[in-house]
Order: structure tokens, then sequence, then C-alpha cells
């Protein structure tokens, strides 16, 4: 009796109320208008917000085009190294590292004994050959004295020799007109006269020959010991540079760094001490090739250093290499042969901070900066 009922039952349904495809669909997939309304409110709001974002993007785009930024930028300097010129043992240290220099500090001080003794040598050395240059220019003047009394003489024994010469001619004149005016005794006085006289002219002649040539030495003597004293003067300034070497001094005014010395270390000449970093520092910025189409000199930057992330340094283009970086590489790249893929290269732009010695901020060699150029 109970397994007949369901087959009693669905014999007994009207034909009407047979199960449809239409009846089969469930009420909630038809679209009702309240559905419609909100499926194209949704639309408009999605339409609407693309359009939102593409005008962002677009601004966006009109804003960043006016600038060029890169994080390929670091703090640079020219560090001032100090080395020693001569070798010696350190006496004094009078810094250490990250003190603030003047420029022209003491820094460090070389024992000075062996500059100093070499030093008092030139010295003597210099003074004895200005005592010789001294005594050869009152040779030359003794010499000069002495030719002009050869000269005097000289020309004194002409002076006789002529006039013993014309005595002679007149003797001689007599003699020829009148025989018994003139002796023959006289007349041989007068030509032994004459020849004694000729010989003391020459003779007063060979002396000023002899007097010029000792006056040209006593010149040539002064010239020679001039160039020694030229010789020992230089001697003298080298010993007295070397002297002054012992000490040695801040060349710029900045910070110290990379101290490694001690006192009483040898140092030799070019041997790094330590090194001095000036106040005067920029950035370069490695910006990609492509992105100097419109940067010049002038320009304005804004400096992002990692150290101060909530302070915006202000700055400007100060000049752009002419070339890539890597052109000026240790081992250039060879593109002419093998297999060429090109890459953009990166070119070093220096940039001057505005403030680059505030004391608030320790700006130094090597710290990262991100940079912003405004190009337009």
């Amino acid at each position: 009796m109970a397994t007949e009922q369901p087959t009693e039952r669905a014999a007994r349904r009207p034909p009407s109320q047979e199960a449809t495809p239409e009846a089969r669909t469930p009420a909630a997939e038809k679209d009702t208008p309240q559905d419609t309304r909100r499926k194209r409110r949704f639309f408009l709001v999605l339409l609407c917000v693309i359009a939102l974002v593409l005008v962002v993007a677009y601004l966006w785009w009109l804003h960043a085009r006016n600038y060029e930024s890169t994080d390929d930028a670091f703090i640079d300097a020219h560090l001032v190294h100090v080395s020693p010129q001569i070798s010696g043992r350190l006496l004094h240290v009078y810094v250490s590292d990250n003190v603030p220099v003047q420029a022209g500090e003491l820094l460090v001080e070389i024992d000075p004994a062996d500059a100093r003794a070499r030093y008092d040598q030139a010295q003597a050395q210099a003074q004895q050959v200005e005592a010789q240059l001294a005594q050869a220019r009152t040779q030359v003047q003794v010499s000069e004295v002495a030719l002009q009394r050869a000269r005097a003489d000289r020309t004194g024994a002409a002076a006789q020799a002529g006039n013993a010469a014309a005595q002679l001619r007149r003797y001689r004149g007599l003699q020829q007109a009148y025989p018994a005016a003139v002796s023959r005794q006289q007349l041989d006085q007068a030509e032994a006269t004459a020849i004694n006289l000729a010989a003391q002219q020459q003779s007063s002649a060979a002396q000023v020959n002899s007097a010029r040539e000792q006056v040209d030495t006593a010149r040539a003597q002064v010239a020679t010991v001039q160039a020694q004293l030229a010789t020992a003067q230089a001697q003298l300034e080298q010993a007295r540079l070397n002297l002054g070497y012992t000490q040695l001094r801040a060349p710029v005014s900045g910070t110290v760094a990379d101290d490694s010395i001690a006192l009483g270390d040898y140092v030799q000449p070019g041997q790094q001490l330590l090194d001095v970093v000036p106040r005067n520092v920029w950035v370069t910025a490695n910006f990609k090739e492509t992105q100097l189409t419109l940067m010049r000199a002038g320009q304005k930057a804004d400096l992002k250093i990692d150290a101060y992330p909530n302070v915006r340094f202000s700055g400007h283009v100060d000049s752009i290499q002419r070339g890539a970086g890597q052109a000026f590489a240790l081992l250039p790249a060879q593109n002419a042969t093998g297999n060429f893929v090109k890459v953009v290269q990166r070119v070093p732009v220096k940039i001057l901070i505005d403030s680059p010695n505030d004391a608030r901020y320790v700006l130094g060699p090597g710290m990262s900066v991100d940079v912003t150029v405004q190009v337009r």
C-alpha cells in the first residue's frame, strides 16, 4: 500500500502542471528593472573611473615629461691626499679622523734634525762661495788698476820714444848740414837713447796686453764663482724647502679622513698619511644618454640624499661630461670586434649643491643621492 501512493499521485496530476523548460528557470535569473538600473550605474561608474584614471595618467605624463630623474648618483669631491716629500720619523701628530681643519693648519711634523743639519751645511757653503766671489771681484778691480797703470806707462814710454826719435832726427840733420856742429859722441848717444826708449815702449805695450789678460782672467774667475754661488744658493734653497717639508699643513679647509699614521712612524716620500675632504662637494649623477636631450647647464635640480630622507636639497646642473663613462674606463669597450649588443650608456652630469656647507648636514663623497632635474 505505501509503495503505490506516489504513483497514484503522479497519475492524478493535471497535464498543465507538468514541468516545462520555462518553469524550470529560476526566478532570480530574470533581469528586473532594478537590476538593469544597477548594471547601468555600475558601467557608468566604471567608465568614470577609467576616464579619471586616463586623465590623471595624462596629467601625470604632462608633469613627468618636464623632469628627468636617476638614482645612480652620489656625492663627489676632490679628495686631497697628504703625503710627505722627505723621509723621516713622525715627531708630532696634531690631528685625527673626522677633525675639521683650516687651510694652512699644521697636521703632522717630521723630525727636522737631519734636514736642519743639511740646511746649515748648505748655508755655510753658500757663505764660503760668497766670500770667494767678493775676493774675485776685488781681484778684478786690482787687475783693472794694473791695466790702467800699464796703459799710462805705455803712453809715457811712447812719448819719450817719440821725443828721442825726434832728437835723433835733428842731430842727424845738423850733422849733415853742419858736420862740426854735432859730434859723433852726441849722435851715438841720441841713437842709443832712441833705441832704448823704443824698446821701453814695446815693453810697455806688452805689459798692457798682459794686464788686459789678467783683467779677463779675473772676470772669468768672477763668472766661475758666480756660477758656484748660484749652485750653492740652489742647494741652500733645496735644503730650506726640505726643512719646511718637515711640517705638513692642510692644503685646503675640510675634514680629516682615513688617518693611518701614529706617532713615531717612519714615513717615506709619497706615502699617503691621511686625506682631507674639502668642504666644496658636488653631486655626480649618471643619467642615461636618452635623458640628456633637453638637459642643459643651469637647470634646477632636486636632490634627495639617502642619509637625510626628510630633507630636500636644491642644486643646479653645472656641466655635462663630453662622453659616456665607459669611454674613460681603464679597459674601454671595443665594439669593433665580435658580436655587438647596443646598451644605453650612462653619462656623468655634475650638479652643484646650492648650500653644500650647511653645518647641520654631513655631506661626504660616496653618499647616495636621488636626482631630479627640471628640463622644461
